[in-house]
């Protein structure tokens, strides 16, 4: 890992993710690149003029750069490369865009989650990028003073399109030490047996050269139930989980077992594009 994309609106959230950011750069020798984008009223401008001629636009990014030089002067990016870019668009395809003009290899993004109808029709900042997002993302909810991965819960259901994920998180947990948990969870509605399950687990693993893991086959309610039950159980210190990237009615009928685990998780959480 070489380049990490933090989003940022300067808010505590946000800072929370730097930090962990920072804690691996220094892990991967990497560097950050900070992105903040920002919204410029456009109401009583010139339809000719270039965003970066009109008024708001210089006070905002200002603002921006005064910003920026009060995050990069905290103790904890000291001796890593950062670099700064502000976008005047607040739209997720900026995110992956800009992972593509800087060849990105992480987006590390802080959360507050969303719950009810506000997730229903909103959904978290996070939900979105995830949803787009072409490399792993890491959804951050908490300040963490050190960032260790020792229980690392891999869920899946073990089937062959999300085996390049799995071995995006297999180096993710070499780089840690992690004990990866792989979890497979079975409800009424996708019932195997314990041997069936166990059989495709062991079938999806073999190939890739990692034996510090275990495995659990876990019954409950709902998928992301089951997650959640037992990364708590085990206090896991980060979840990862396979993600299609649904879009539009799809993603409105079908949703997403990874974006509901990005907002209802208190945990960090780690996704994988398939």
């Amino acid at each position: 890992m070489n380049k990490i994309l933090v989003p940022t609106d300067f808010s505590e959230q946000a800072e929370n993710a730097l930090k962990v950011a920072a804690m691996l750069a220094r892990t991967y020798n990497a560097e950050i690149y900070l992105l903040h984008m920002m919204e410029i009223p456009m109401q009583h401008s010139d339809p000719g003029q270039a965003k970066s001629d009109i008024p708001e636009t210089l006070f905002f990014m200002n603002l921006a750069r005064k910003r920026f030089e009060n995050l990069i002067a905290q103790d904890y990016l000291k001796d890593i490369t950062v670099h700064e870019t502000v976008k005047t668009d607040i739209t997720f395809n900026e995110i992956k865009d800009s992972c593509k003009e800087f060849d990105i290899d992480m987006i590390v993004m802080g959360s507050h989650g969303a719950t009810g109808m506000m997730e229903m029709f909103v959904g978290s900042n996070a939900e979105k990028v995830v949803r787009s997002s072409e490399v792993p993302v890491l959804v951050i909810k908490n300040e963490h003073q050190t960032f260790k991965v020792n229980n690392f819960v891999f869920a899946s259901d073990f089937q062959n399109d999300n085996k390049e994920t799995y071995k995006q998180a297999v180096k993710f947990a070499k780089a840690f030490g992690s004990k990866i948990h792989l979890l497979l969870v079975i409800t009424s509605s996708n019932f195997m047996t314990s041997y069936e399950a166990k059989t495709r687990i062991n079938d999806f693993i073999s190939g890739i050269d990692y034996d510090n893991y275990t495995i659990t086959i876990h019954n409950d309610y709902t998928v992301e139930q089951g997650i959640l039950n037992v990364s708590k159980d085990i206090n896991a210190d980060l979840i990862g989980i396979s993600t299609h990237g649904r879009q539009g009615i799809a993603h409105f009928f079908n949703g997403s077992i990874s974006e509901d685990i990005v907002n209802h998780a208190k945990r960090p959480v780690i996704t994988f594009k398939i």
